[in-house]
């Protein structure tokens, strides 16, 4: 369990806190690209860490990622015109470009000079993987970009997308690093026995660090069919890579063998934004886009599981529309879709978990080094230090991967060539 001071240090992200400042060194996602679909296209809401912001592509195709309130009378920059390269608060006209910079005021004298005295707050934008990155820390310590292996692979062979999720990011992430609790919370048919989760429900885990934060295996006897191995990454500070190759259950390869994962973006300290992303295990095989909304489907964040926001149908509103038939006679939650079952238990703990109540066990390795990283990573902000992860060297080759393995065969040396990046 975590002390409740250690938890408010790492569970706090507005601009000031340890966490958020940590945050603050990292390139993390702020909007999806296809939100700015055009040059001089409509502005977006945006919140990120505590803070309001507006993006906006401007005529060039440049994005801008500003403060959401112009300086002049603190109106809603959402309502601005994105007009020959910036964009307009239409209170009183003043224009901003995507460095923040005040390019006009028109209700000023022709002479005046006001407007090169006035500059609004800007982060640095990239885009890249489908998704417009942002950098909200010293400028000075800005790292190179990110260069993820799925960032690497060609649009025909990825899919991203994401989800508002209504609670704090820490308790969203450790449900994606907790590999035991898919045996239980998704299984969705309990009268499959040969399933390998069923078969085999408390996955041995190892969790090794490393320079981009860590990777850890969950590693399930089947008998005589062998050693199923699951490998994960966690990329500081908020992502999970994890394959998803091998068929739950049949065990047979899967039709698209993919890799998988998520980044948590804190929107505030009580709500955060999930990036769903996933991208062919082979640079071969491309990625059927009705595959890709199928996948989606399944796990309850396809087209047709959302509402406006990004927000699922199914949340707390309404239960998660959980059917009480559906789980004493079939699946174990009787909520439909993997991902809605982990949002239904995850936003309903509380809106930021009290650890400091809890009692962990040996599945829950992945959690406890997941919190002994970040903490160690304010820490090293705290000290002016670079955090893990930082760098893009230490994340651009890896991946995660899953197999059914021979007996008496390490995972090591089983999954070694998977693990490796082939983008």
């Amino acid at each position: 369990m975590l002390k409740k001071e250690m938890n408010e240090r790492i569970t706090r992200t507005n601009a000031g806190t340890p966490m958020g400042e940590t945050f603050r060194r990292y390139w993390i996602p702020a909007v999806l690209s296809e939100e700015l679909p055009e040059p001089d296209c409509p502005p977006v809401r945006v919140r990120l860490l505590g803070e309001d912001l507006v993006a906006f592509r401007d005529s060039t195709g440049a994005v801008g990622l500003l403060d959401a309130y112009c300086p002049h009378r603190q109106a809603h920059l959402f309502w601005g015109r994105n007009e020959e390269c910036g964009l307009r608060c239409v209170y009183h006209g003043w224009k901003f470009d995507v460095s923040g910079q005040c390019v006009d005021m028109p209700n000023e004298p022709p002479e005046s000079n006001f407007k090169h005295k006035v500059k609004t707050r800007a982060y640095p934008c990239w885009e890249g993987g489908g998704i417009v990155w942002t950098y909200m820390g010293p400028p000075e310590l800005q790292p190179p970009h990110p260069d993820y292996e799925w960032l690497r692979a060609p649009e025909t062979h990825r899919f991203v997308s994401k989800t508002f999720e209504d609670c704090n990011y820490l308790q969203a992430l450790e449900g994606g690093i907790d590999t035991s609790h898919s045996s239980f919370a998704h299984n969705n048919n309990l009268q499959d026995k040969k399933a390998l989760r069923t078969r085999a429900t408390a996955p041995k885990l190892e969790v090794h660090k490393r320079d981009h934060g860590f990777t850890y295996v969950g590693i399930r006897d089947l008998g005589d069919d062998g050693i199923y191995v699951r490998a994960y990454q966690f990329v500081m500070p908020a992502q999970q890579m994890r394959g998803y190759m091998t068929n739950w259950s049949t065990g047979e390869p899967e039709e698209h063998p993919s890799v998988n994962g998520h980044i948590w973006v804190p929107v505030d300290d009580e709500h955060c934004v999930v990036y769903n992303w996933m991208y062919s295990a082979d640079p071969n095989h491309p990625l059927p886009r009705a595959y890709c909304i199928e996948h989606e489907t399944l796990f309850g964040r396809g087209p047709t599981n959302s509402l406006p926001g990004y927000r699922l149908i199914r949340n707390k509103s309404n239960d998660y529309m959980i059917d009480r038939e559906v789980q004493r006679t079939r699946t174990f939650t009787g909520i439909e879709g993997i991902n809605t079952q982990d949002f239904a238990l995850q936003e309903t703990m509380m809106p930021i978990v009290d650890r400091s109540k809890e009692h962990l066990g040996a599945a829950d390795a992945a959690i406890i080094v997941a919190r002994q990283l970040l903490l160690e990573a304010t820490n090293e902000v705290e000290a002016g230090r670079q955090p893990r992860g930082v760098s893009p060297e230490s994340h651009r080759d890896i991946r995660g991967c899953d197999h059914i393995l021979p007996r008496g065969v390490s995972w090591q040396e089983g999954l070694s060539s998977e693990l490796a990046a082939k983008f």
